[in-house]
């Protein structure tokens, strides 16, 4: 297994949707293990395969530090929201270092997709891990949660991000 590059805010992979997976196979078992080392190396709760240079809709998460948190990936994931009860919280984002901001997610979703092999998992999912999936799978549609800000704390993200020494390389 392998710890692979985090594309940082500015990489164009970052804003394209990645692609279904169609292929169960050795490369997207290989995808994972390495997706999960991952995140692991830079003590994140989620990673999507875009934020590794992939175009795979795929996604690996790791809440199990928090009562009720599971570990585990998704590929091909779907979520919808189960009510209209929303959390508030702070979220950042392994792409964009030193920057996190109060985001609105769903409390509660709904999640399917299917594991490694391509068979069919779901699971319901409140709190962190909601807020995980809803992170992560708009990775794979190519949406930052910057995107999910109101506009005055956009625009202070924007100027941390702006005032960053990995930005200004």
């Amino acid at each position: 297994m392998t710890v692979r590059d985090v594309r940082i805010f500015g990489d164009p992979v970052l804003t394209s949707r990645a692609d279904e997976v169609v292929d169960f196979d050795e490369s997207l078992a290989t995808l994972i293990d390495d997706m999960f080392d991952t995140m692991e190396d830079a003590g994140g709760v989620g990673l999507a395969a875009n934020q590794v240079g992939v175009l795979r809709r795929v996604f690996v998460f790791d809440c199990s530090h928090v009562d009720g948190g599971l570990r585990g990936h998704v590929v091909n994931p779907v979520w919808e929201p189960i009510g209209e009860e929303t959390q508030t919280g702070k979220e950042g984002c392994l792409s964009i270092p030193d920057v996190s901001a109060e985001t609105t997610r769903y409390e509660t979703v709904k999640l399917s997709g299917q594991d490694r092999d391509g068979n069919p998992i779901g699971l319901v999912a409140s709190g962190l891990l909601s807020r995980c999936i809803q992170h992560e799978t708009d990775h794979l549609d190519g949406v930052l949660f910057l995107k999910r800000l109101d506009p005055a704390e956009r625009k202070a993200a924007m100027g941390v991000i702006r005032a960053s020494d990995w930005f200004n390389k």
